[in-house]
């Protein structure tokens, strides 16, 4: 992890992107004092898996059924 002032960051954009790119996180500072964290987006995705929430989820069995008339009039205001 780097840290780089905002004149430098501004002076050597394309390099700290560069070096995001190959997964290193930079932190931006005002006078020394750390305001931002630049990471690449890839490095935050996860591969999704099918089946994962299984047994997580449970819907009850009046989930289908119309709402009581109560909660049907406060949508309706």
């Amino acid at each position: 992890m780097a840290i780089f002032n905002i004149h430098e960051a501004k002076t050597h954009f394309s390099k700290i992107l560069g070096r995001v790119e190959n997964g290193e996180e930079i932190i931006i500072a005002r006078a020394g004092k750390p305001v931002a964290i630049i990471e690449s987006i890839s490095s935050k995705t996860n591969e999704r898996i099918p089946g994962s929430a299984k047994g997580l989820i449970v819907l009850k069995k009046d989930f289908c059924l119309p709402l009581p008339d109560s909660v049907i009039n406060e949508f309706e205001k």
